[in-house]
């Protein structure tokens, strides 16, 4: 006899909490972080670069291990790895508040990269157990409204602690909220999703070769944003390369490879990766920009251009559900590739921006961005998660997340190096004093977001691609049918990496979510 709805119901409803509580205590550390750094450099007597490190670790830690976070899921349950991970990473926030040096808080930031990248593609899972295929885009439209409404409350809320009780106030605020979230994760019990065969194989070559080919790229990457190109920069490019062609050569030839071969080579899986990647680069790259445009150039400061950007976040909000509302009618082909149409008219906008523009104009312009990549990161994440065979839903996940943690890097880096080309006078990243003119930064400006404008545009003609409708990929002896779906959604805390060519310190890289 059926188990009685109201338990299913009571279940996924506690899953979908969890979920959509995870994602913003992630988002919500990141965009705090950003707000918090210049206090917590005087207090603990740091360096620029060693600031810099409290953003850069998470971000390599998070980057390089997301995919293989995902396989333990897959193998020992995601509630279990999401409850360790939330766990951990709040232990970690009581560290960092507590830390004696920036030493430590290096050092516990890694630490949560780590449990941050535990936690987050194994929300995917759970949610591809609690939710059947049909109902899978409204919870990733939640989760996404959620990290939008972070990013936009987050730095509010880190100014007023920041201010109020110190920067050791806003890790302190994570610690409680997420070992609640843990302990519940571990009380809700999810079914397992029916399995073809033995739990999936821990390809540990595999991943040490996954993790330093990020861990090469998006340091790389960072290191470009911060001081440009360096002997060490192109190094870590070349580390990348030869690692990532070791890695292909070993999942090619490996029984039990890390990332399943027709996962990525799937026809809707991999245009959605490189959708999310192309929308994440154009849109924190153009955000990044930007917001020296509104500081430096227009001179405002950083509440005043939080609310001249905030029409991107309260888009980010209102798209996501909508989101769910076009996939479900219009297919992920026409709404990825119309919301990839809109992020890309909204980045042309900023590229147009004067040094006088008015408030519609900018507005306008993030309004778009915002309502392009929130519907984009929930059907693009709805096309990868309902892709993926059930046992590879975590790898599924921790592809998602990688792709959402590596294009702002990359967005950032090509931005910053498009800038120090276009107006060598104007900047030298990480320089102490403003070394350009409003007009050589406008100038600069406006080449530089046009590119990112293309990049959204390449994305477009991916999204083109994908299917028409969403199918749901099933284990070979699984029955068709079969309850087995789940998001993601990244997150983005919005990760504003490096420092571009103005003067004044670029603020944090918090980690997506």
């Amino acid at each position: 006899m059926g188990a009685s709805p109201h338990p299913d119901r009571l279940r996924r409803g506690l899953t979908l909490g969890c979920s959509v509580a995870g994602a913003m205590i992630v988002a919500l550390d990141g965009t705090v972080l950003t707000v918090v750094q210049p206090a917590l450099q005087r207090d603990l007597d740091a360096s620029f670069a060693q600031v810099q490190w409290t953003s850069t670790g998470y971000l390599i830690a998070v980057a390089s291990l997301l995919v293989f976070a995902g396989r333990l899921g897959d193998r020992y349950g995601h509630r279990r790895i999401f409850a360790v991970g939330t766990i951990g990473f709040a232990l970690a926030s009581a560290g960092i508040g507590l830390a004696s040096g920036v030493g430590w808080v290096i050092a516990l930031r890694v630490v949560q990269g780590v449990c941050g990248a535990l936690l987050q593609p194994a929300t995917l899972g759970m949610l591809r157990a609690a939710f059947p295929p049909d109902r899978l885009a409204m919870p990733i439209a939640l989760r996404t409204s959620a990290i939008g409404l972070a990013a936009a409350t987050g730095p509010l809320l880190g100014g007023a602690l920041a201010t109020h009780l110190g920067w050791r106030a806003v890790f302190f605020l994570n610690v409680v909220p997420a070992l609640a979230i843990g302990v519940l994760a571990l009380a809700v019990r999810v079914p397992a999703p029916h399995r073809a065969g033995p739990a999936p194989r821990l390809d540990l070559p595999g991943a040490v070769l996954l993790a330093v080919t990020l861990a090469c790229l998006v340091q790389a990457l960072v290191g470009v944003a911060e001081g440009g190109p360096t002997a060490v920069t192109v190094a870590g490019l070349v580390v990348a390369a030869v690692a990532g062609g070791v890695l292909v050569r070993h999942e090619r030839r490996t029984t039990g490879p890390l990332v399943p071969p027709g996962l990525l080579g799937s026809a809707a899986v991999g245009p959605a990766l490189c959708v999310l990647l192309a929308a994440s680069a154009a849109m924190f790259g153009a955000l990044f920009v930007s917001t020296y445009f509104l500081q430096d150039v227009l001179g405002l400061d950083p509440l005043d251009s939080a609310v001249r950007a905030l029409p991107l976040a309260v888009m980010m909000v209102v798209a996501a559900p909508m989101a769910a509302v076009l996939l479900r009618t219009h297919g992920p082909r026409r709404t990825v590739t119309a919301a990839m149409a809109v992020l890309t008219a909204g980045v042309f906008v900023l590229s147009r921006l004067g040094p006088d523009p008015s408030a519609v104009a900018v507005g306008g312009g993030f309004l778009l961005v915002g309502a392009g990549f929130g519907t984009v990161m929930v059907a693009a994440t709805a096309v990868v998660v309902r892709h993926a065979p059930v046992g590879d839903a975590g790898v599924a996940g921790g592809l998602q997340q990688t792709a959402m943690n590596v294009g702002p890097a990359l967005g950032v880096a090509l931005a910053t190096a498009l800038m120090t080309f276009l107006a060598p006078a104007a900047a030298r990243p990480g320089a102490t004093a403003p070394h350009w003119s409003d007009g050589d930064f406008v100038a600069a400006m406006g080449p530089t977001l046009t590119v990112l404008a293309v990049v959204a545009a390449c994305g477009a003609l991916v999204a083109a691609r994908l299917p028409r409708r969403t199918a749901v990929a099933t284990e070979l002896s699984e029955p068709t049918g079969a309850d087995a779906p789940s998001p993601v959604s990244a997150a983005p805390t919005p990760p504003s990496a490096g420092s571009v060519p103005p003067a004044r310190p670029a603020p944090g890289r918090p980690g997506a979510g």
